[in-house]
Order: structure tokens, then C-alpha cells, then sequence
């Protein structure tokens, strides 16, 4: 056995007073490559940001050695050559983590030319020739470009191009995938694993998809508030795991449990020929139309889930927003609404309708006001649709609604930031059921929350369509997340529906040779694990 490139001894990581890391250890050999997982808040994301020391404001106990020395004791000038040279990171969101005023190609060269100390021509050259490795088409023209003008899974590439420039010794890859689509998620770890054993790179991948983690990994590591749990090889974790958390972990994955819809349910929604088209700016002064759904029918009927599902820029999203007439674009077509006409509806009668359709949105971080208490959250569309009710009646209701989704009163008080991922998209879905819809669009719901909380969140909303007949629009690319929930299923490209049907029907013997695409890669994992 070779010298660990990489060894963890009895880390410790502490804010203020409270210890978010405690006592982890744990090894990596040149070449392997070795996950963390585990849920928010469990202490993965921090041990990797310690290996490089980008934690603000920590106090560190412990040592991690690199290459036999320790990191922890270098100075910061010392800590600036090790990273990007021996120890280069991916994060999980390109967008935050590139620069959007300078172009992906400047940004990849500064790395080089700070590190190998080479001139601005060869940085130019090389950085081409780094796209070109990780796949992306027309390299030299992707290297002029800037963040915002590249698609997800390009952006992550360009991230993966500056990660390699510099040839490090180990690569931290923290939730690599989790914001792309189900392809572009296998084209990126088919890239990673092509990469590594080019460049005989170890790696140490921080996830919570544990499909990814199964393929991908040589060995796991399982962290718990802030423990190592556990660690073994992929293949005996998955096969023999030790600790109850763990074994929790595996278990939770999607389960279907949808209850039938009754045969003389009502039609909620009804959209037919739904086109929506935007005017995008081209030139100084020139525009051109894009068609973003383009002749769209649905039926969706009370109790019923009908999933829609694509990768970004399908569409899917866009249609959502039209059909509850929220979409910025100019619709076409007939949209019902419990047989009413959404388009020929005054403002007053919109207004009455939308108290009966509500969204619930993916991120529970991004969608609920910090300045704003559970209360206020949940309350503001009672404040808005039921103005003539008493405060203290206002406050029953908003009781009840956090009841149905398994929180206590007692929270009324407290603020958003207070609460796990789960609890928030729970107070999310509080805000949409207080007013009593008979219609809730999910735009990708679970995507931000870990296997867990996912299936909690999932379950819920289960047992709400039970309790109430509720339909739901289910937006998502995690086909899982499909098969445990939809009845009937959409299948979304560039704007057009190429399969529509049952959800078994579809997600068993799909037709459409794009639809088969999207189911390989998201079983691509599982099954390449066997």
C-alpha cells in the first residue's frame, strides 16, 4: 500500500461555540477516488472546504496532512500555492462560483499563469486545448464567452477545465451535478471518471445522491452531525452497511404511494394549443421570437398528479407559469380553470381564481422573505384574498395549515433561517394550502433537499392529495421523483410534448427515443453499479 496522498487526523472544526466537525478521520490514496456523504448540516461540505482552508472565521483542531505535511499549519501565502496547484475544487453552483464579468477563458488562464508562470499566449493556447478535453464544442469560441452566455452543464465543464489546469494532485468535487439535468448529470460524471484515471487523480467527491456515489466512488465515508459514521469500500457499504443511519440513508428513496384517482373526478385544468413566445433582444436594437411551448394539451383532473418532465430549456417551466397565466410571455391557446376561460377573466375574477391555485417553488432558501416571521409568511395570502378576517381568525388558520404539514404552532414566531431545508419547503407548502387551492403547481419541489427530506416532503404531499382531492402540476427532471408521485406524465423537448400518457405506461416502455435517452441516464448510475 502506497503513502495516503491525503490523511485526516482527528479533525475537529469549530464556529464560535458550536463544533460542526468533531474528531473525523479519514484517508485518501494517490489515484482513489473517495466520497463523503450524508445529509445538510452534517459536516461533509465543511471537512472538504478545511482541506484548503476556505472556511472564514473556524477554529481548527487536528491535522491534515498532504503529501506528509501538515495543512493546517502552513501560512496563508504558503496556502495560496496549494490551492489550484496540488489541490484544485469544483463547486456545486458554477454560476456563484465564475466570475461573471470576465470570460471563461480569462479566468481559466489567470489560474495558469499564476501557477505554471507561464505568458498570457501559452495560457491562451492551453486553456483552449483544457476545453477541448472536457467536451465542450467550439472550444475557442467558448473561451470568449462569458458565465451567463454558456448552459449549465457547459458552465460546469468550464469549471472542471480550471479545476485540471494545473494538473492537481487531488480534486474536490462538491455536489457536482446536483443543479444539472439527469443527461447532462451523466455526461459530467462519465467526464470526471474519464478524467481521473487519465491523470491518475485522486478525488474526493462530496454528495448526497448516493446513485452517483455508488458508480463513481472506490470508497465511502458517512457523515452524521458532524461524525464519520462510517467508512468502507463502495461495494461492502452498500452491501452490508453497519450504522442505523446508514442504513436509513439507502432506504430512503422515492416509494410510490398515490391513492387512484375516482373515475368521475372533475377536470381542474385543461389546456389546449398553449403556445407561449418571448421576444429575446438580438443586436442593438433587432429582436426575434422564440417559441418556448409550442401547441401544448393537457387534462389534469382533481386528485390527480400529472408530472412534467424535461431537461432545462424544454420548456417545462414556462408552461407551468402560463398555464396559471404567471408567465411573462405572450400566450396563445385556451387555458380552463374548473371550466372557466383564464383568459377572458377580469382581474377581480384572476384574483379569486389564483387563491385556488397556488405554486410552490424549488428553493424553500430562496422563496420565503428573511425580514418576515412564519406568521406573516404564511398569512399573506389570507391578507390578501380574506381581508375580513379577524386577527385571531386569520391566526387558526394559519395554525391549522402548518398542522397539516407537521409543524407546530409554536414556530409562528420564529423566521425562515431558523429552520432545516425541509421544515422551510414545509412552511412553502403551508403558504399554499392555507387559502384551500384545488391546485398546486410544484416547480421542482424536492431538487434542494437531501434523500431524506426528499422522501418526507414527497410522503406529505401524498397524504395532502389524500386528505383533500388536490391536483398537482409536478415540474422535475428526477424521474424517480415522477415514478413515485404522477399518474399521467408529460415528456417535454424544445417546447413541444413528444410522449404524454400514464405514468407507468411512459416511464416503462416509453416510445419516443428522447424519452428513452432521459430514462438511461437516470438509471445510468444504478445500473452501472448493478
Amino acid at each position: 500500500m502506497s503513502a495516503p496522498l491525503l490523511e485526516v487526523k482527528n479533525l475537529s472544526v469549530r464556529f464560535g461555540a458550536s463544533t460542526v466537525v468533531d474528531d473525523v478521520s479519514f484517508s485518501i490514496a494517490p489515484g482513489e477516488k473517495f466520497a463523503l456523504v450524508g445529509e445538510s448540516g452534517s459536516g461533509k461540505s465543511v471537512s472538504s472546504l478545511t482541506v484548503l482552508r476556505l472556511n472564514q472565521d473556524a477554529h481548527y483542531g487536528g491535522a491534515i496532512l498532504l503529501d506528509g505535511a501538515d495543512i493546517l499549519q502552513k501560512s496563508e501565502r504558503q496556502m495560496q500555492q496549494v490551492r489550484g496547484k496540488d489541490v484544485a475544487m469544483i463547486f456545486q453552483e458554477p454560476m456563484t462560483a465564475l466570475n461573471p464579468l470576465f470570460s471563461i477563458g480569462n479566468q481559466i488562464a489567470e489560474v495558469l499563469m499564476r501557477h505554471e508562470g507561464i505568458n498570457a499566449k501559452q495560457a491562451a493556447l492551453r486553456t483552449v486545448e483544457l476545453l477541448e478535453k472536457t467536451g465542450i464544442p467550439e472550444p475557442a469560441r467558448r473561451a470568449l464567452a462569458y458565465p451567463h452566455e454558456l448552459s449549465g452543464g457547459q458552465r460546469q465543464r468550464a469549471m472542471i477545465a480550471m479545476a485540471l489546469a494545473c494538473k492537481p494532485k487531488l480534486l474536490i468535487a462538491d455536489e457536482p451535478t446536483t443543479a444539472l439535468d439527469v443527461t447532462i448529470q451523466m455526461q459530467i460524471l462519465e467526464l470526471l471518471n474519464q478524467l481521473q484515471r487519465d491523470e491518475n487523480m485522486a478525488v474526493l467527491l462530496i454528495s448526497h445522491d448516493l446513485n452517483l456515489v455508488r458508480h463513481f466512488a472506490d470508497r465511502v465515508g458517512v457523515m452524521e452531525k458532524g461524525k464519520l459514521v462510517e467508512a468502507a469500500s463502495t461495494e461492502e457499504l452498500f452491501a452490508n452497511p453497519q450504522q442505523p443511519y446508514t442504513k436509513k440513508l439507502l432506504q430512503s428513496r422515492p416509494q410510490r404511494s398515490v391513492a387512484e384517482v375516482a373515475p368521475d373526478a372533475g377536470v381542474v385544468l385543461q389546456a389546449e394549443q398553449l403556445r407561449c413566445t418571448y421576444k429575446i433582444k438580438q443586436g442593438w436594437f433587432g429582436k426575434r421570437l422564440f417559441q418556448a411551448v409550442d401547441g401544448v394539451d393537457l387534462r389534469l383532473r382533481r386528485g390527480e398528479t400529472l408530472g412534467i418532465v424535461g431537461e432545462s430549456g424544454s420548456g417545462k417551466s414556462t408552461l407551468g407559469m402560463a398555464l396559471l397565466r404567471l408567465s411573462g410571455a405572450r400566450v396563445e391557446g385556451e387555458v380552463r380553470f374548473e371550466g372557466q376561460p383564464l383568459a377572458a377573466a377580469f382581474s377581480s375574477q384572476l384574483r379569486a381564481m389564483r387563491s385556488r391555485m397556488q405554486v410552490v417553488f424549488q428553493d424553500p432558501y430562496a422563496s420565503l422573505s428573511p425580514r418576515r416571521t412564519v406568521e406573516q409568511i404564511v398569512g399573506e395570502g389570507l391578507a390578501l384574498h380574506h381581508p375580513d378576517l379577524g386577527t385571531a381568525q386569520q391566526r387558526r388558520k394559519i395554525a391549522d395549515a402548518l398542522a397539516e404539514v407537521g409543524l407546530p404552532d409554536s414556530v409562528l414566531e420564529r423566521y425562515p433561517h431558523e429552520f432545516s431545508g425541509g421544515q422551510r419547503q414545509r412552511i412553502a407548502i403551508a403558504r399554499a394550502l392555507v387559502l384551500q387551492p384545488e391546485l398546486l403547481l410544484l416547480d421542482e419541489p424536492t431538487s434542494a433537499l437531501d434523500v431524506t427530506v426528499q422522501q418526507q416532503v414527497l410522503q406529505l404531499l401524498s397524504e395532502l392529495q389524500r386528505r383533500h382531492g388536490l391536483a398537482y402540476l409536478f415540474i422535475t427532471h428526477d424521474l424517480a421523483v415522477v415514478r413515485a408521485m404522477a399518474h399521467q406524465v408529460l415528456v417535454m423537448k424544445d417546447g413541444k410534448v413528444v410522449e404524454a400518457g400514464a405514468a407507468g405506461e411512459v416511464l416503462q416502455r416509453p416510445r419516443h427515443g428522447y424519452t428513452q435517452r432521459l430514462l438511461a441516464a437516470a438509471s445510468y448510475a444504478a445500473d452501472a453499479a448493478g
